[in-house]
């Protein structure tokens, strides 16, 4: 791929990382935690079945980011393609991508976002294995090597 292609392709990128990179903060900040909890509907005396209370903050970055382009429905395939299983393989991924491995970020990015639509406990699994965080950060090292640096918001 040639410089300008880079560039153009990083401009690009710019647009739609942007609005995720103000939740990069909280997601560093809740690395490792448990970002959720569970209601079991005992409190007002009638048992009802038990469904996960989420962050705010980790509600919103999971509805901005399932609007971005970088929304991959075939994520499977990237990590079949990877043989990635687990977090650490996910970690080593993350960390080893360059501007041409972008859809690896956006799969990993995918699995979590989309997939946490069915399985929630995806989307705290993500914060606590810093996931988010990393692919952000991640993000945000390409567009700004490729472009001038992202400012947050």
């Amino acid at each position: 791929m040639d410089q300008e292609y880079m560039r153009d392709m990083a401009k690009q990128y710019k647009e739609e990382l942007t609005p995720l990179l103000r939740y990069l903060p909280w997601l560093e900040e809740h690395a490792g935690m448990k970002t959720g909890s569970e209601y079991d509907g005992h409190a007002d005396g009638n048992t009802t079945m038990s469904f996960p209370i989420y962050d705010s903050t980790l509600l919103g970055f999971v509805k901005e980011a399932g609007k971005s382009g970088f929304m991959d429905r075939n994520y499977a395939y990237v990590y079949s393609r990877r043989q990635l299983k687990t977090p650490a393989d996910e970690r080593k991924a993350i960390e080893a991508a360059t501007m041409r491995e972008w859809n690896v970020l956006c799969g990993i990015l995918s699995r979590y976002v989309l997939g946490g639509n069915t399985k929630a406990v995806l989307w705290a699994q993500a914060v606590r294995e810093n996931i988010f965080g990393m692919i952000l950060e991640k993000m945000q090292e390409l567009v700004e090597f490729w472009d001038k640096p992202l400012e947050q918001e």
